[in-house]
């Protein structure tokens, strides 16, 4: 039987699983707008130009810590 730690890491994999689906869901939702940003950019308002690297950095942050915890919980590591 499994104990309450492994409880948790399937909580926690599955709360990020839900957050890196609900980006992607944000993605596809907003996808028009992005080309409307770029034109922006292009122009002079270089703040805009920050957008694209944010929406990257999020999708990293969550995805790859849902993807630490998947293979995690199934018991796979790294060779050190």
């Amino acid at each position: 039987m499994r104990g309450p730690g492994s409880r948790r890491a399937l909580a926690v994999t599955l709360v990020m699983g839900a957050a890196s689906a609900s980006l992607y869901l944000l993605l596809y939702l907003f996808a028009d707008m992005l080309p409307t940003l770029a034109e922006l950019t292009r122009r002079g308002e270089k703040l805009y130009a920050l957008v694209p690297i944010v929406i990257a950095m999020v999708f990293s942050l969550v995805h790859g810590a849902f993807t630490g915890h998947f293979w995690d919980l199934l018991g796979l590591r790294a060779k050190k």
